[in-house]
């Protein structure tokens, strides 16, 4: 069954790198069979074949030779390492079925906010709607906890945006950032939401350190979503194991 679930990841993770591009650009991501960004030249169904493809072209187009960006064998890795895992973690359940949603929705989130800063509406609102669904029908979370998630996760997120807005004069975190933590706390629940922020200010900042040291500011912007997407992630994983190793380590 765990192969399965990559094989299945694998596949699915062709299809993320389809919403990875067209989305941010307004494109329909059903109609239509892929084709290279350059030369626009139909790709066959061999030269798509998830991971295998990309080792035999060597990274290039069979057409025009140009250099396919390492962005999608990685999403293709990521969504078949990552169906392998939620099914040996989880087991055949729904709440794996669940987990998965929620992991393609972090993984697309990823990429189309550190390319193009923007998180799409259609990924984050509906999201929410799909995290509340689970609550009620496979999640170990109640629906209470879900909507409760997400008020935190959103209210959280919003305060901090206009307190910025306040002190800095100019605009620190937007909108998307706001329903991409509903979403996150409709999936994982409000107990969840501050260790995800936790996670994500510390990697954002190790990495607004790194601008900084470059061509950086200290004004640069930073697609916070790449971040908090991850963090999410890696709380489904491992949250409650974190939390109690946090717990265990806290003099008392």
């Amino acid at each position: 069954m765990i192969l399965c679930a990559a094989i299945m990841g694998a596949v699915c993770g062709s299809f993320l790198n389809v919403l990875i591009y067209r989305l941010p650009r307004g494109e329909g991501v059903v109609a239509g069979r892929s084709k290279c960004p350059r030369c626009y030249k139909t790709i066959s169904w061999y030269d798509n074949v998830p991971l295998v493809s990309y080792i035999v072209l060597r990274g290039r187009c069979r057409h025009c030779r140009w250099h396919i960006p390492l962005r999608y064998p990685l999403v293709e890795a990521i969504s078949t390492a990552s169906a392998a895992a939620i099914v040996w973690h989880f087991g055949p359940t729904l709440a794996a079925l669940w987990s998965w949603f929620f992991v393609i929705i972090l993984t697309t989130i990823t990429f189309i906010d550190w390319a193009h800063q923007i998180i799409p509406d259609t990924l984050s609102l509906g999201g929410v709607v799909l995290g509340w669904i689970g609550a009620a029908v496979a999640l170990h979370i109640d629906v209470v906890d879900s909507i409760v998630g997400s008020l935190v996760g959103a209210g959280i997120i919003l305060a901090i945006a206009v307190a910025y807005r306040l002190v800095r004069k100019i605009h620190g975190m937007g909108g998307g950032d706001v329903k991409l933590m509903a979403m996150i706390g409709a999936f994982l629940g409000w107990r969840m939401v501050f260790p995800v922020l936790f996670i994500a200010a510390f990697f954002g900042s190790v990495y607004g350190l790194w601008l900084m040291r470059g061509k950086g500011d200290g004004k640069t912007a930073v697609a916070f979503g790449s971040f908090l997407a991850p963090a999410a992630g890696i709380m489904m994983f491992f949250g409650h194991r974190l939390i109690a190793l946090y717990l265990g380590a806290v003099p008392r």
